[in-house]
């Protein structure tokens, strides 16, 4: 795959991170706990992260290593094949604790859109 289609899906895993944290900002966990319309576009969002995430080339994961791909593909694959499951607590970690780190590392070699 060419670099700027790695750019592009690290753009829509950038997008789709800020859009996450974005829509939890100023929530309890509770808060979210109780909100169904939110919970779903935030799974939306994580899962979206992780679609995007395994179509990045592996040369370029291999030169992102603070990046962590397996987790994040793998929580795709957990909500899209054991969706009855999600563990909406797991997934207010992820935009509290993991979204963060990401966002800065995404930034770091995603040009700035318009």
């Amino acid at each position: 795959m060419s670099k700027r289609h790695d750019v592009a899906f690290l753009g829509d895993m950038l997008d789709a991170a800020r859009e996450a944290q974005a829509m939890a900002a100023g929530m309890t966990a509770e808060e979210f706990l109780a909100d169904r319309p939110r919970q779903l576009a935030i799974v939306y969002l994580v899962q979206t992260i992780g679609e995007a995430a395994r179509h990045v080339s592996r040369s370029a994961q291999i030169r992102h290593p603070e990046i962590q791909w397996i987790d994040i593909i793998g929580m795709r694959h957990r909500i899209v094949h054991d969706y009855v499951n999600v563990d909406l607590e797991r997934v207010w970690d992820v935009v509290q604790s993991d979204l963060p780190p990401l966002i800065a590392a995404l930034k770091a070699f995603v040009p700035d859109g318009p």
